[in-house]
């Protein structure tokens, strides 16, 4: 029943074709058989309009249906050429080609249906002209032969404007909640690349520093080995409950955790830490945000900094925050463990977090300190509720979960 209810709504949503109207010029048909048989005075001149009336009919349908030429003057010159060819046929024979108003109102329906005015206006005139031919051909001048001949011929053409109406409106709703759709994936990607490649980054960074803790402890220290594998083993835990989040879109970083996760990965790496933090309390979104900031820049501390120590400050206001994580790093080439160059301004997670901040409101600046070291200082304003930051929180929850 789903799939019969989407082919039904893809029907609606496919435009008429030239095609579609040609049936229509079987009206005419009772004139047709009469220019074949002779029924008709001048039959070959009658014969040589029906034909011009069909090209003009098709060329304008046609043209009024072309994207590239439905704005263009083209369609309505050709309906313009159509009218006369119309009026000459039903005046100048007279008990003949009358049908042929119907179709002109058809064909001007298809190219006026995005002027409602100016439809409105020429199939009232279509069909009261139609209307008066109609009644002095009958020999009897009545309103309600006018009325009734006009009203058809003009609600002709407006069903089908209507119609074709419907028809664009509703493919353009439903481009439009294509691109939605694939706008939702696509944001659902990015949350969860970058979730990741700050989860792993600095999961990964810590482990490296507490295996090689290990390594360094076990020959002279076995307890302090033993405790510092543990913390490999929390780690590993707390990653893969982490990551579990990440991919539910309910991941949520603290920034009092990821200050005391700082100082023990900054020590654990023989850097001294200064950690600072002042101000009121911040909101819980805006905490998670800046909680990122701090894992992300002292993950890059360790990992290419080479530095003996690492200073993070927390600086809150009544409306504003500001972070500050700055180092005395040389770069990597004083940091055994590094495996790529030291940003200058910021990779691919910085970025990430750059643009977090910027829907919060916020920013996210980075660059050399001095001769040596590295400076991250993010802004982020705060009103009471902390509804600034709250937009980054639901970035991922908005859009398609995976599971």
């Amino acid at each position: 029943m789903t799939s019969t209810a989407a082919g039904e709504s893809a029907q609606w949503t496919r435009m008429p074709t030239t095609k579609t109207f040609v049936p229509f010029l079987l009206v005419n048909i009772h004139d047709t058989i009469a220019v074949l048989t002779g029924g008709m005075p001048l039959p070959w001149l009658g014969g040589l309009g029906e034909l011009a009336f069909v090209a003009l009919y098709l060329a304008t349908v046609s043209a009024a249906l072309d994207e590239d030429r439905r704005d263009t003057r083209t369609p309505r010159l050709l309906l313009a050429a159509l009218a006369v060819v119309t009026y000459a046929l039903a005046v100048g024979y007279w008990d003949h080609w009358q049908m042929c108003f119907p179709l002109l109102s058809l064909a001007t329906g298809v190219v006026l249906r995005r002027d409602p005015r100016l439809i409105a206006l020429t199939l009232a005139l279509l069909g009261i002209t139609y209307g008066i031919m109609a009644s002095l051909r009958g020999g009897h001048d009545t309103t309600g032969t006018i009325v009734a001949a006009g009203w058809g011929t003009g609600l002709a053409g407006m069903l089908v404007a209507n119609l074709l109406n419907l028809v664009e409106s509703n493919a353009a709703l439903r481009a439009t909640r294509e691109q939605l759709a694939h706008a939702a994936v696509e944001r659902e990607r990015l949350r969860f690349s970058r979730d990741l490649h700050d989860l792993l980054g600095h999961t990964l960074s810590v482990m490296v520093v507490k295996a090689q803790a290990v390594r360094r402890l076990g020959p002279r220290d076995l307890d302090a080995a033993l405790s510092q594998a543990a913390d490999i083993e929390a780690v590993g835990r707390q990653a893969l409950t982490e990551i579990r989040e990440a991919v539910t879109g309910y991941r949520e970083s603290s920034l009092a955790t990821e200050l005391d996760n700082a100082r023990s990965l900054l020590e654990a790496s023989g850097i001294t830490a200064e950690i600072s933090h002042s101000g009121p309390p911040l909101p819980p979104q805006s905490g998670a945000l800046l909680g990122w900031v701090v894992r992300e820049g002292v993950t890059n501390v360790v990992r290419h900094s080479g530095a003996a120590h690492c200073a993070i400050e927390v600086r809150g206001e009544q409306d504003r925050v500001h972070l500050e994580i700055t180092d005395d790093g040389v770069g990597p080439s004083a940091a055994p463990e590094a495996d790529r160059p030291r940003p200058k301004t910021g990779g691919n997670g910085l970025k990430g977090l750059a643009e977090r901040l910027a829907t919060a409101g916020g920013s996210l600046t980075s660059g050399p300190s001095g001769r040596h070291g590295f400076r991250l200082v993010a802004e982020l304003p705060v009103d009471e509720e902390g509804s600034v930051a709250q937009a980054t929180s639901r970035q991922g929850r908005s859009a398609h979960r995976l599971r």
